[in-house]
């Protein structure tokens, strides 16, 4: 497991160079990446749901993205796309295609429901940890008044 989120590390470091991202900001969105493959690979032994095992993988990204912009003082977003990358479900994209292309529309279906269930899962993790920092910054805020 360790040595498979140090490939995701890696992945996700490449990504940052695709990127452009500069400096050490690079290193941690790789550790981001690496990180939420951990978690994913973890809740994926104990757990046959890939989709809540990409839920909370994602969720464990997003926060970490929202401490390292914080931190560094950069966007969130230079966290969470390279942190994001191992999560995709791109095996699932290719297998609808190819089912499709193949004629095999019932498999096709299947893999598509299955791609869009991980897509989901992954896009309302990082929209509810966006959404309570927000209100978390915005309620310090008012506080703070």
């Amino acid at each position: 497991m360790i040595l498979n989120s140090i490939y995701a590390a890696v992945a996700s470091f490449a990504f940052a160079v695709l990127y452009h991202i500069k400096g050490k900001s690079m290193i941690f969105s790789a550790i981001g990446g690496g990180l939420g493959w951990f978690v994913y690979l973890i809740l994926i032994r104990y757990n046959n749901s890939v989709t809540a095992a990409l839920f909370w993988a994602s969720i464990t990204v997003a926060i970490y993205s929202e401490i390292m912009a914080r931190v560094l003082k950069h966007p969130v977003t230079v966290f969470i796309l390279c942190g994001i990358i191992p999560l995709v479900p791109g095996n699932g994209m290719y297998y609808t295609m190819y089912e499709t292309i193949g004629g095999n529309l019932k498999k096709a279906g299947h893999w598509g429901f299955q791609t869009l269930m991980s897509a989901g899962s992954i896009a309302i993790a990082i929209v509810f940890v966006s959404s309570v920092t927000k209100l978390i910054k915005s309620r310090n805020i008012l506080l703070k008044r």
